[in-house]
């Protein structure tokens, strides 16, 4: 569906720009648009690397076990049946704190990982538990506190104050993490959910 959109995206492009005569300044802007995406992605496979360096030296030093015992209190509180488990406690927390700095990309391995112990430890292989329903909730609308991506990208673009968009990045990821939250609390009362 996806590669539909683009063809017909670029289709219609072709057809415009032959109809105006604007053909030069569309393999113009073809060529600068594949430089500048070419550009971005290396900026930002050094910062993603970097971090994704750093998780991993947590995870082998045991920072994220440390990670585990401080978000246990929130941890355990909305996913009750780990609370025994420091192993996907630990995968958990990790996940959390990437998303928490922003690194979408790099919280994508981690929550693998978790959503992998999750599901060996799952009864039912049929269907998802409770916790795995909220963990893929919580990482598509997950708190953000430095967004670290956004800021390489608003850097890469030329921005002079990367980091200005914070104030409106907490207050949307923490509105859009507090109505998932909420719902799937409130879903899991539903009979249905039991079913």
């Amino acid at each position: 569906m996806l590669n539909s959109i683009w063809f017909y995206m670029i289709a219609f492009s072709v057809v415009c720009s032959l109809a105006t005569g604007n053909l030069g300044e569309l393999s113009t802007a073809l060529m600068d648009g594949a430089q500048s995406a070419v550009e971005l992605s290396l900026f930002l496979q050094g910062s993603m690397c970097a971090w994704l360096g750093f998780l991993k030296i947590a995870e082998e030093s045991g920072l994220s076990k440390l990670l585990a015992q401080a978000l246990s209190p929130v941890i355990t509180r909305l996913f009750p049946e780990y609370r025994r488990d420091e192993e996907i406690q630990g995968k958990i927390s990790m996940n959390l704190s990437a998303n928490l700095l922003g690194l979408g990309n790099a919280a994508t391995p981690l929550g693998l990982a978790a959503m992998k112990a999750m599901a060996q430890r799952n009864p039912s292989q049929e269907s998802p538990t409770r916790g795995m329903i909220l963990f893929v909730v919580m990482n598509t609308a997950s708190l953000q506190l430095i967004p670290v991506n956004m800021a390489a990208m608003r850097a890469s673009a030329g921005s002079a104050a990367p980091f200005s968009i914070l104030p409106a990045v907490w207050i949307t990821s923490a509105a859009s993490l507090a109505v998932c939250l909420t719902a799937c609390k409130l879903l899991e009362r539903n009979p249905l959910w039991n079913r």
